[in-house]
């Protein structure tokens, strides 16, 4: 029990270290229409655009900040009911893994934020490749879905993009991912 504690105080104290830091002032953000929320390092930019997944052109809503040399990105969706979730959340792993030109073989877990609908496709993705530029970067990328009452899915995908990995970084930002 007293390792458990010492384990708990040292994740407060290093979220309030990263909560603290001025290059990440951690915020709330919402993805409006979308019910998903997360938090971001610093006040986003946002954007809504017609991207085709899985093939059928869907509105994607974005935002996005760059903060302590890294960008921070998160998107959002609805497939209509009847359209399955999986397979969308797979081409979007791989076409982001595509476009980063990721070599190796990415790491993966299982990603599933408080409100998810639990998936095998909902996966956390660390991977190394080239930027268009040729520079090298690292992506740190998490994918996840909510089944709505409605039978449409939100889909929500998260990603920091940096010249070295910033572990740190990112699971703030990713633990910080929630539907209500």
């Amino acid at each position: 029990m007293f390792a458990d504690r010492r384990m708990f105080c040292a994740v407060l104290t290093l979220g309030g270290l990263l909560a603290c830091t001025p290059a990440l002032n951690w915020r709330e953000v919402g993805l409006a229409p979308h019910s998903a929320l997360a938090l971001l390092p610093c006040k986003p930019d946002r954007t809504t655009r017609s991207v085709p997944l899985g093939g059928e052109p869907t509105e994607l809503t974005v935002a996005g900040s760059e903060a302590g040399g890294a960008t921070f990105a998160l998107m959002a969706a609805t497939l209509p009911a009847g359209r399955a979730p999986g397979p969308v959340l797979a081409g979007w792993q791989q076409a982001t893994l595509a476009h980063m030109q990721a070599g190796g073989a990415p790491a993966r877990q299982p990603f599933t934020p408080p409100g998810a609908t639990p998936l095998p496709e909902a996966l956390r993705v660390q991977a190394e490749g080239r930027r268009a530029d040729g520079r090298a970067v690292s992506a740190d990328a998490v994918w996840a879905a909510r089944i709505l009452p409605s039978g449409a899915t939100e889909l929500l995908h998260a990603v920091v993009y940096a010249e070295r990995p910033q572990p740190e970084a990112a699971q703030a930002f990713f633990d910080g991912i929630r539907w209500p």
